[in-house]
């Protein structure tokens, strides 16, 4: 199992917007302390390589990021120079992820989520 953080960046220090993506841990440390030549689908979380945007901050909820946020904050919507900024001058958070499946719930009207209250099973 991989431990995965964020690493979260914001483009206006009085803003509460911030660009998040999820990373493997021990990639991220070895591509930040200068082994570029690991291919940033190993850094970055391989199966959403997006990058998610809150308009509320840390504790706000994640939404994919636009191409329009993306090309006001970046210049760019090339999610591969996004994500390399965001690796380069963002900042790591540790996180917990609990995607254990005997942890996940089912709603059969919404599809799997994961319960992170701990409790409600049925």
């Amino acid at each position: 199992m991989h431990n995965m953080n964020k690493v979260i960046y914001k483009p206006d220090p009085q803003s509460t917007d911030e660009f998040t993506i999820i990373v493997d841990q021990d990639e991220y440390s070895k591509w930040k302390n200068g082994d570029t030549s690991i291919p940033l689908s190993q850094v970055v979380d391989c199966k959403t390589f997006t990058v998610f945007f809150s308009g509320q901050g840390a504790q706000g909820i994640l939404g994919q990021a636009s191409k329009q946020q993306l090309d006001t904050s970046f210049g760019t919507h090339d999610e591969t120079e996004v994500v390399e900024h965001i690796l380069k001058h963002g900042r790591e958070q540790r996180v917990s992820l609990n995607t254990n499946a005997a942890d996940a719930q089912f709603n059969p009207t919404r599809g799997r989520f994961y319960d992170s209250a701990g409790g409600g099973r049925t």
